[in-house]
């Protein structure tokens, strides 16, 4: 890893963008020579501190005002995409992405307004559509809508939903929101939801057609849904070698061709948590204690061991999936996995765990100003 950053002249890494770029596009990726642009980004889940005494959740309301400030920053320094998470527990601010997302759109004027993720199976597909709608109207044509079956349960009791049906309900709720799209007169039936019969659904997107993502967590029959549906995806990679994935995102756009679709014109994403400062060692020695806490903290939940600094760091490496150092090491992490994926969007998770807001802006300044225009000088012409 490189220590020094960038704040002024010429990256180091964007110097050698030539090099990388010239194994992108190619047999690995799966692009076939197609040119695509890069929008790089980021997502958050809008972590809070718990009381540990108590499990109470502290300053949410100061959590989601700060939120807002990041989000209106990255439309400043410009970059192209935020999207903020769902949750049901009380270490995490934002259970209504929609509400948090309506809010910027009236603070901001270009960048992407978009859920990270929406968690359709436990939610009402009529309700989401609106809610995204009125966002996208807010917006002027902003919004998108990443739909998953997330990471946590707790909405599914919460809700009223049978675990045991997960996958139909997802299945089912997914074909509702595509015919809400598709059609302003609605009519349709499930197992799972009362049937609609020739009502009109309201208001409309602003776009001729609101995006819908698929996020995708390495389930091949996930991202074999999503191809046939013809719908991008967000490929989470949290850990690991990135590399690993490879075979993964060409099984989407096999799929996909396979169904009649063309791959060139379904978007990837890649989805990975991160941090960066001036320098590689500031921006892991911020990163590190709260990420440590909760990924330790939710691997008791889930059987993981504890992240020690060792791993931390190993994973922070060139090949690995944490995206965390200076610009520099930014640049070229971000061209090495396109080079692998040729993917069209990189978000990127800064706060995993509570984080100094003034380290956070100073990370969004970083992604916005240094590190995104030498990414899309290396990649070619925007999305």
């Amino acid at each position: 890893m490189e220590t020094k950053g960038r704040v002024g002249g010429k990256s180091a890494a964007a110097g050698r963008a030539a090099k990388v770029r010239a194994g992108m596009g190619g047999a690995r990726s799966g692009r076939r020579g197609v040119v695509r642009g890069m929008e790089i980004g980021l997502f958050t889940f809008a972590e809070t501190r718990v009381d540990p005494a108590t499990g109470e959740q502290l300053e949410a309301g100061e959590r989601i005002r700060r939120l807002i400030e990041e989000i209106e920053l990255a439309d400043q320094v410009g970059l192209d995409v935020f999207g903020v998470g769902e949750h049901h527990r009380p270490d995490y601010s934002v259970s209504a992405p929609a509400i948090v997302l309506a809010a910027a759109a009236a603070r901001t004027k270009r960048i992407r307004l978009t859920s990270a993720v929406t968690v359709l199976s436990s939610d009402d597909p009529v309700r989401v559509f609106q809610d995204f709608a009125t966002i996208d109207q807010l917006s002027s044509g902003r919004a998108e809508i990443m739909a998953g079956r997330g990471s946590f349960t707790e909405s599914f009791p919460l809700f009223g939903q049978d675990l045991a049906d997960y996958d139909e309900l997802f299945s089912e709720k997914l074909d509702l929101l595509m015919t809400l799209r598709e059609n302003e007169r609605v009519t349709w039936s499930g197992r799972h939801r009362s049937s609609i019969e020739g009502r009109g659904v309201y208001p409309r997107p602003f776009q001729d057609s609101l995006p819908i993502w698929i996020a995708v967590g390495g389930t091949p029959s996930s991202v074999v849904r999503a191809a046939r549906l013809g719908l991008p995806i967000a490929v989470a990679i949290i850990g690991g070698a990135p590399a690993r994935f490879v075979d993964f995102v060409q099984l989407y756009r096999s799929e996909a061709e396979k169904a009649g679709h063309d791959p060139a014109r379904l978007p990837v994403s890649i989805n990975s948590h991160g941090f960066l400062a001036e320098t590689a060692d500031e921006a892991a020695d911020l990163a590190f204690p709260p990420f440590s806490e909760t990924m330790t903290r939710i691997g008791r939940e889930r059987g993981w061991p504890p992240t020690t600094r060792a791993h931390f760091d190993a994973e922070r490496g060139p090949h690995g999936a944490l995206l965390v150092g200076s610009p520099d090491d930014l640049i070229e992490k971000i061209l090495y996995q396109h080079s692998l994926f040729g993917h069209d969007r990189m978000l990127i998770q800064l706060t995993v765990g509570p984080m100094p807001h003034d380290k956070v802006l100073r990370a969004i300044e970083l992604l916005g100003t240094v590190v995104a225009p030498a990414v899309r000088a290396a990649v070619g012409a925007g999305p």
